[in-house]
């Protein structure tokens, strides 16, 4: 919910421009907001399991969720579509404002609450309020094998996962992104995002259970 990214000057595909007054901004900020503050090896083993590991050694917290059997269990069919019906949701609020704690489209959304608005809508699955929290949920994802639904996580305010948005094919991923913007897909190429790249967590049916259950 903690997002303060940089203005992108031109267009929003281009390698953002940070002015000195907006980092000192961010460096400020950074102690105040907190809010919006890896695909699963499933049976393979040898080569496959091992690149696994290495990838969950670079992500402790991927491996705190694959080290509670969050990481062995392979997503169903059903909720494949589910997931794609997640980012669908979220495609739906274009264009509505950045408000930070907002998680409504009537008043605006932060990154967190795009996402559990959508979550919610589309999934009928509460998540924590705080991206940082949300990254607890579901399993770890290589950037390699995201697909859409998935949720990618970012270094925003010098911490991890302090920014959340919603992958959806081709590199690209929807967001709310910072005061004064509105609800936007951007490409993980650029250079900005690429740097500050967290990792990946897929909503997988044990969540989805867990949820039904509250």
């Amino acid at each position: 919910m903690s997002d303060n990214v940089p203005v992108l000057s031109g267009s929003q595909r281009r390698t953002p421009i940070v002015s000195v007054g907006v980092k000192v901004f961010v460096l400020a900020a950074a102690t105040f907001l907190a809010g919006c503050a890896s695909t699963d090896p499933g049976s393979q083993a040898g080569a496959g399991r091992e690149a696994y590991q290495a990838h969950l050694r670079s992500d402790p917290l991927g491996a705190y969720l694959a080290k509670n059997d969050f990481g062995l269990s392979r997503a169903s069919e059903t909720y494949y579509n589910d997931s794609r019906a997640l980012a669908s949701a979220a495609l739906e609020h274009l264009g509505v404002d950045y408000k930070f704690g907002g998680d409504e489209p009537d008043t605006g959304f932060d990154c967190s609450g795009l996402v559990i608005y959508a979550a919610e809508k589309s999934l009928g699955l509460k998540l924590p309020r705080r991206s940082a929290d949300i990254a607890r949920q579901g399993i770890a994802v290589k950037q390699s094998e995201l697909r859409k639904g998935d949720l990618v996580f970012f270094n925003t305010l010098g911490s991890r996962f302090s920014h959340v948005g919603i992958y959806l094919g081709n590199k690209e991923f929807v967001h709310a992104p910072r005061r004064g913007a509105q609800v936007r897909v951007e490409s993980m190429d650029i250079a900005y995002w690429k740097k500050r790249y967290n990792g990946a967590r897929r909503l997988g049916p044990e969540t989805l259970h867990s949820a039904s259950l509250q």
